[in-house]
C-alpha cells in the first residue's frame, strides 16, 4: 500500500535534485560529461513509477510469465481484482529471506548453486529479456529450501524494473565477453563504436587504460573482489578520456552492485567471470550467428508478406515526389519545425528571465521596505528568500547552453 501524501514529498525532493543537478551541469566542469540532469530525470521516472502498484503489478505479471516453470526463480501471482493503484495484493510467499546466511546454512543449502543461480537470473532478465529487477537487493529475494540441494529464489517489490535498447544488449553483451577474453582492444572499440567515448579518442591509450584497471582483478575469487572499487576505478579512467555517464545504464550498474553483494554473502568463492562467460557466449552465437540469420527472416517474412501488394503503389508514390519536388518540401518542412522548435524554447527563457527578475526585485523591494521595522523584518525574511530563490532558479533555468 503506498503511504498517504507520499507522492508530494517526493515531489519536493526531485524538484531539489533538479535545481542541484542543474547547478553541477551548468558550473561544475565534470557536469557535462556526467550528465546529471538525465540521471535525475531517470531516477523521476523510476520513483514515480514505483508509487503506481498496477504498473507494478503488471512488472510482477511480466517476470513472472518470463520465469514460469523455471527451477532458477518464482515470481508470485498477482490478484488483478483486488489491485488498485495503492493497493497491490499478490500470492503469500514462504522463504528464507536470501541474507540470513546463518539459517540457510542451517538447512543445509548448496550455496553454491544458489549463488550461481542468481548470477545466471540476473544475465537472463538483462540479455535474454531485456527487463530485469532492479531492487534485487537482500530484503527483497528469498529463498525456498524445500529441496535444499536444488534451492530455488523467490522474488518481491517489482517497482523498480530495468530494460535495455537491443544496441544497448549487444554492445554490453560484447563488452563483457571481450572483459571475459581479456581483449582490452576491443572493450576500447566498443566504447567508440557505440559514442560513450568521443569518436576522436587513441583505441591505443584507452587500451592501455583499460587493461590497468581490469588485469589485477581476473583469477580472483569474488571475495578479493570490489566491483565497487572496480567500478569507480573504471569511472576515473573514463573521465581522462572524457566518458559520458549513460543514464540508461545507472539501474543496470546499481542491480549488478545488488548481485555482488548478493553473491559474496552466499559463496565468497563464487567466479562471477566464469558463471557469466558461458551464458553470454551462447546468448551472442544465437544472436548473431547462422540461427540468429533464420529466425530473423522468419521473424519478418509474415510482415514482409502483408505489405508485398503495397510495393508497387509506394515506388509509384516515391517517383512521383522526386519529380514533383515533393521530397523537398518535405525536407524544408523538417527544417521549419526544428526552427518552431528553437523559438518555442527561447520564449520559454526570455519568460523565464523576466519573471526571475521581476521575482528578485519584489524581494530587495520588500526587504527595503522592512529595513526600518526590526519587528516586521523577523516575520519577512522567509517570504524574502522565497521569492529571491525562486528568482535565481529560474534566471539558471533560463542561462543559455551549447546544447
Amino acid at each position: 500500500m503506498v503511504r498517504p501524501a507520499i507522492e508530494k514529498t517526493i515531489r519536493r525532493d526531485v524538484e531539489l535534485l533538479y535545481i542541484i543537478a542543474s547547478l553541477a551541469q551548468r558550473y561544475w566542469k565534470e557536469g557535462r560529461r556526467l550528465r546529471p540532469l538525465e540521471v535525475v530525470a531517470e531516477y523521476e521516472k523510476t520513483i514515480f513509477d514505483e508509487l503506481d502498484l498496477i504498473r507494478e503489478a503488471a512488472n510482477a505479471s511480466q517476470l513472472r510469465r518470463n520465469f514460469r516453470d523455471s527451477p532458477m526463480l518464482y515470481i508470485p501471482e498477482v490478484f488483478w481484482p483486488e489491485t488498485r493503484r495503492n493497493v497491490l495484493v499478490m500470492e503469500r510467499i514462504y522463504g528464507i529471506p536470501a541474507g540470513d546466511i546463518a539459517e540457510l546454512r542451517r538447512r543445509g543449502v548448496n550455496m553454491k548453486k544458489l549463488s550461481e543461480r542468481g548470477v545466471e537470473i540476473f544475465f537472463t532478465q538483462v540479455f535474454r529479456d531485456s527487463f530485469f529487477h532492479a531492487d534485487m537487493h537482500p530484503g527483497n529475494i528469498f529463498v525456498n529450501a524445500t529441496d535444499p540441494d536444488d534451492p530455488r529464489y523467490i522474488a518481491v517489490d517489482f517497482g523498480i524494473i530495468g530494460t535495455l535498447s537491443p544496441t544497448d544488449q549487444h554492445y554490453l553483451a560484447e563488452n563483457f565477453l571481450a572483459f571475459f577474453h581479456r581483449d582490452y582492444r576491443r572493450v576500447a572499440e566498443l566504447h567508440i563504436e557505440s559514442g560513450w567515448v568521443p569518436p576522436e579518442t587513441r583505441v591505443d591509450e584507452f587500451e592501455s587504460a583499460i587493461r590497468t584497471v581490469s588485469e589485477p582483478i581476473f583469477d580472483r575469487p569474488l571475495k578479493d573482489i570490489s566491483f565497487g572499487g572496480f567500478l569507480l576505478a573504471l569511472f576515473q579512467t573514463a573521465r581522462r578520456f572524457n566518458m559520458e555517464v549513460q543514464p540508461q545504464l545507472v539501474l543496470l550498474q546499481k542491480t549488478l552492485l545488488n548481485i555482488e553483494g548478493l553473491g559474496r554473502q552466499l559463496d565468497p568463492e563464487l567466479d562471477l567471470w566464469k558463471t557469466a562467460k558461458p551464458f553470454l557466449e551462447n546468448w551472442m552465437r544465437d544472436r548473431v550467428g547462422p540461427r540468429a540469420f533464420i529466425n530473423r527472416i522468419k521473424h519478418f517474412i509474415p510482415r514482409w508478406i502483408d505489405q508485398t501488394p503495397d510495393l508497387p503503389n509506394l515506388v509509384h508514390s516515391l517517383l512521383r515526389q522526386a519529380n514533383t519536388g515533393g521530397l523537398t518540401v518535405q525536407l524544408h518542412k523538417q527544417e521549419v519545425e526544428q526552427l518552431r522548435r528553437d523559438l518555442r524554447r527561447a520564449n520559454r527563457r526570455n519568460f523565464h528571465s523576466a519573471v526571475g527578475a521581476a521575482l528578485i526585485i519584489s524581494a530587495a523591494l520588500i526587504l527595503g521596505l522592512n529595513a526600518p521595522h526590526p519587528a516586521s523584518l523577523e516575520q519577512t525574511p522567509l517570504l524574502t528568500w522565497l521569492l529571491g530563490g525562486i528568482g535565481v532558479g529560474l534566471l539558471l533555468s533560463a542561462w543559455p547552453t551549447d546544447a
